[in-house]
């Protein structure tokens, strides 16, 4: 397998398959018609047994991992709960394509983030960024117009934001948990088995969680597992460590790109001009904020996901004030 991977080319591929697939997971939770809380449960659930199978086969070829790798990605599990019904809560509010351009609004914050707790400074990139995604989120929201597109855009525009702000830490955590590169399953089961426990009280909790969802809906969310949360992350987190980050910075935009081309023609989702152009602003605002600095080479960071994680391997690799050397790998 390291052999394989050794060719750019082949790494390539992973990256941009792991990339595509993601982008269906805002339809794939459309699809089912589960609640919020009842996509977020068996995205997780229906991982497990897979993730688990394959943690369990790097224990047994590079021996187990401690408590003390394990809980990082323990902790991780949390923010990923939260991320998960919230950005299900802004679908259901704005729509698949424009839920999915909100949450990369973490790109920006994960920087930021890293400025408040570790003193780390973003670059000028980030801060050229903020205001232009600040302003495209603000059109997304529809406040500034009469008509725009979802049943609630305001509302959904927040939850889109609140999903990112928890991702920032989803990402942050699983980085550190997933110091090893030779087992991108590991810490992903951690922290989808937490995800699931915690997935499950927040739904009792908020009273939208059905725990024997029914046929055909069932049959998404078991694609949506096995697709997004299994082939997608693994995908995408073992290709991000071994590509230049110009690469990510291109795959950055085919999420959520994808997400949006993928909600209008499935279900003719039709967001208004207004909100159009607040699309194109964030997604300008995250290319800014993950371009790469010129004479330096920088490489993503390993741990990242998806769709919203290449992201933010990049970008805080990038834009914390310490582009100027390679990232490390255990990071």
């Amino acid at each position: 397998m390291e052999r394989w991977l050794s060719v750019e080319r082949n790494v390539r591929i992973c990256a941009v398959l792991g990339a595509v697939t993601i982008a269906f997971s805002s339809i794939l939770v459309r699809l089912s018609h589960a609640s919020p809380s009842t996509a977020a449960i068996f995205r997780c659930a229906y991982a497990l047994p897979v993730l688990g199978l394959l943690a369990w086969i790097e224990d047994r070829r590079f021996g187990g991992r401690s408590w003390a790798e394990r809980r990082t990605a323990v902790a991780a599990g949390i923010f990923f709960a939260a991320d998960l019904i919230l950005w299900h809560h802004s679908i259901g509010d704005i729509g698949a394509g424009l839920a999915t351009v909100l949450a990369n609004v973490q790109v920006v914050l994960v920087p930021l983030v890293a400025w408040m707790w570790l003193a780390e400074k973003p670059g000028r990139q980030v801060l050229a960024a903020l205001p232009l995604a600040l302003l495209g989120v603000t059109l997304i929201s529809g406040v500034l117009e009469h008509g725009a597109y979802g049943h609630d855009p305001a509302r959904g525009a927040a939850y889109g934001i609140a999903a990112g702000v928890a991702y920032v830490g989803f990402l942050l955590l699983l980085r550190r948990g997933g110091a090893d590169l030779r087992r991108p399953a590991g810490p992903l089961f951690d922290a989808t088995a937490t995800a699931t426990v915690l997935c499950v009280i927040a739904g009792m909790i908020i009273g939208d969680a059905d725990v024997s969802p029914d046929w055909p809906g069932a049959g998404w969310l078991l694609t949506l597992a096995l697709t997004s949360q299994v082939v997608g992350w693994l995908l995408i987190t073992i290709s991000l460590p071994r590509l230049p980050a110009a690469l990510t910075a291109l795959l950055l935009t085919v999420q959520p790109v994808g997400s949006v081309a993928l909600a209008a023609l499935i279900f003719t989702e039709s967001p208004s001009g207004i909100q159009l152009a607040g699309v194109a602003l964030v997604l300008l605002g995250l290319l800014v904020a993950t371009a790469p600095r010129r004479r330096s080479r920088v490489y993503a960071i390993a741990g990242a996901s998806g769709s919203r994680s290449s992201a933010a391997a990049m970008s805080s690799s990038e834009n914390s004030g310490s582009s100027s050397r390679p990232a490390r790998k255990a990071s």
